[in-house]
Order: structure tokens, then sequence, then C-alpha cells
């Protein structure tokens, strides 16, 4: 394919563009983005390609997404993309819409056994015999004008992934192609869960070692540390260090003096935001007993490896059977749920994590594997 490189620079254009791409088989997109110290990613170049042209859209002259969030959503029309989670943020963070159906041709290559860790460069050179050139992923994709080797880089990037998804598809069979794109929409689903910020607690360190008055503060922290990350658009640990939040609803200091001597605690947090952290703590500490949280169950001990082993080996046969890649199979997250479900005696639940076409082939394997030898 020739690369014609063609710049997208008003709402009207994209608009026109997204109604020509709506009418196609597949798209594949692509984006450039910064975050350094902000929550959300700032886009600095999305990359469109439909097999025959490649467009670089400038979302610093475009503030109209409509028609964009359209072309996501179209089902007719396939959305590829390469390791895809970062770019989901953007879209959902830019145009309020993910991709919908979503083929990653990173997930593809794991179904085909070609490699799932590998990155886009040496997927590109193993699967189209050609060499992509680097020393442009770290730029700075927000200043104008951009290089030369920058545009070349982004248009060859999207370029090859549209070359990528039709040599991919070409060896998938029905039955991968559809786990492809049942795996790219949990992905797409468990970005479009809205996280309740009252809810972040229950996955910090060290949590689980609170008794419930104490998990009642950091209930009330990490909440307002989320939201205010979001508000601000910063990262979390601007607003509060991770670390301070435990030690700060373990002790519940009284005064800034105690405040500011909490572990790993910022002066600037302090500073900016000691009274405010101070009247959580004792609004959150003063709770009556029936609005404390319960308390959070032990992370798994360190004997259950020997059971993980003999988990993991139930993907990695099925994995063989099927020629796919061990990785794709059963995530170490996802062993960890079914063994909280009844560990150390059982009986154990498949826990909801387990989806699709690894609970229908493995599930009743993974039980097995638990229940107790003769």
């Amino acid at each position: 394919m020739s690369l014609e490189i063609q710049w997208v620079l008003d709402n009207e254009q994209l608009a026109r563009l997204c109604r020509q791409w709506c009418q196609q088989p597949y798209v594949a997109l692509d984006t450039e983005f910064m975050r350094v110290d902000t929550f959300y990613p700032i886009a600095g170049l999305l990359q469109v390609c439909d097999g025959r042209e490649v467009w670089l859209v400038d979302p610093l002259r475009i503030d109209d997404w409509s028609a964009f969030a359209a072309l996501l959503e179209k089902p007719e029309v396939v959305k590829v993309l390469h390791a895809s989670s970062e770019d989901l943020e953007v879209f959902l963070h830019l145009a309020g819409a993910l991709p919908a159906p979503l083929f990653d041709t990173q997930l593809a290559a794991g179904y085909l056994n070609i490699g799932f860790s590998m990155g886009y460069s040496r997927l590109v050179q193993q699967v189209l015999g050609i060499e992509l050139p680097k020393g442009e992923t770290r730029s700075d994709w927000l200043q104008r004008p951009l290089s030369e080797l920058q545009v070349r880089y982004a248009a060859e990037d999207v370029q090859y992934l549209a070359e990528l998804y039709v040599a991919l598809g070409a060896r998938l069979s029905a039955e991968k192609l559809a786990w492809v794109l049942q795996d790219g929409a949990e992905q797409v689903g468990n970005l479009r869960r809205v996280v309740d910020p009252r809810q972040v607690y229950r996955d910090l360190k060290q949590a689980w070692r609170l008794q419930p008055q104490q998990l009642a503060v950091l209930r009330e922290l990490s909440a307002w540390r989320e939201t205010q990350a979001r508000e601000r658009d910063v990262p979390r640990n601007r607003v509060v260090r991770e670390n301070s939040l435990w030690p700060m609803a373990r002790t519940q200091p009284g005064d800034l003096v105690s405040l500011a001597r909490i572990e790993d605690m910022h002066p600037r947090t302090v500073r900016e935001d000691g009274e405010t952290l101070l009247e959580l703590i004792h609004r959150a500490s003063a709770l009556p007993e029936g609005d404390w949280p319960e308390v959070l169950p032990e992370p798994l001990p360190l004997e259950v490896s020997t059971l993980l082993k003999k988990l993991r080996a139930v993907g990695q046969r099925e994995a063989q059977r099927l020629d796919i890649a061990p990785e794709l199979m059963l995530r170490k997250k996802v062993l960890e749920a079914l063994l909280k479900t009844g560990y150390p005696d059982g009986p154990y639940q498949l826990p909801e994590s387990l989806r699709g076409w690894r609970r229908e082939l493995m599930g009743q394997a993974l039980l097995d594997t638990l229940e107790p030898q003769p």
C-alpha cells in the first residue's frame, strides 16, 4: 500500500471523513498522547487508516468529536488497534466513546501463538517483514508543528496496523477470531465500568490490616483523593501519596504537626490540603459502628503457590492443545479470585471474572483440580 498522508484540521472535515469511514469494513486507529502530570491523557495526534489512505487528525484543532464517537460505536466497522488499553483511555476522554467491535492485533498474535508480549515493531517485523524506525515514541506530541520524523513515524504505525489486520485476520479461524473480538469487548467493558470512589479503598495495599473503624477513615480519604485527582486532572499521588493513606487511617492524626509526620507525606499536601484531610479523618472516625465497612479478607498465604501452579497447568495444557500463547489463558487475578471463594477446604466457585470461552473450556477442569484427592 502506497502511503498517502493527509491531515484533518477542522470539525467539518472530520465529520465528513467519519461518514466515509463508517462505510468501510474496518479502520485502523492509533493515538499519540502525553501523560506526565495529568490524570487524563492529553491527545497529541490521532491516526486513522482505512486500508488505502492514512489520515492524521489534529486534536488540538478539533472540538466536536460526535462523528468520531459514532464511528467508534458503529458495530459494522471493526476498529483495529494494538495493545489498546491506553488508546482506549484517550478515546473515552476525548470522544466519550469506546470502539466496538475491537480487534487488538496483540491479542490476535497471541491467539495465533506468534507471541503475546512482543512489541508492535517486533510484530510488524515478524508478520510483515518490515523494520520500523525507532526514536519518536517519547517525543513531544503536543508541539506544533510536528517534525517530519514524527509525522512519518505516526503515519507508518497506523499504515502497518491495517496491513497487520489483513495478514492476521487471514490466519485466524472463525473460532479464534470470535475470541479476539470477545476479549476486545471485555477490555472495553472493563473500562466502561465507572469506578465508585468509595470502593477504591478495597484495593489499597495493607487495607486488610485495618479494623472497621480505621477502614471507614481509609474509605473517606481514598474516595476524596480519587475525586480530587479527576477534578484537578492530576495524578493521584499528586493529591496524596498512596503510601500515606494507610498510616493516616491507622493513626488518625488530629493536627497538622502529626499529619506532617505521616510516612511519605509530602509537605505540599499538608500545606494545601492539610485542614481538609484532618476534617475528613475527624468526620469518618466519628461514624457510628453501623456505617463502618466490613473487615477485608486477608491475602492468600504463600502456601497457595502450589495450588496456583496446578491451576496454571490447566491453562497451559489447553493453550498447547489450541496452539495459543499461554499468557492468554488464565490470569493470575482470576485464579486467585477462584481460590478466595473457598480456600483452604472448599467448596470453590468459579469467579465472575472467568468468562466466555475460558469458563466454558476450563471452568470444570479448574474446579476438578481443587477437589480433595482421596
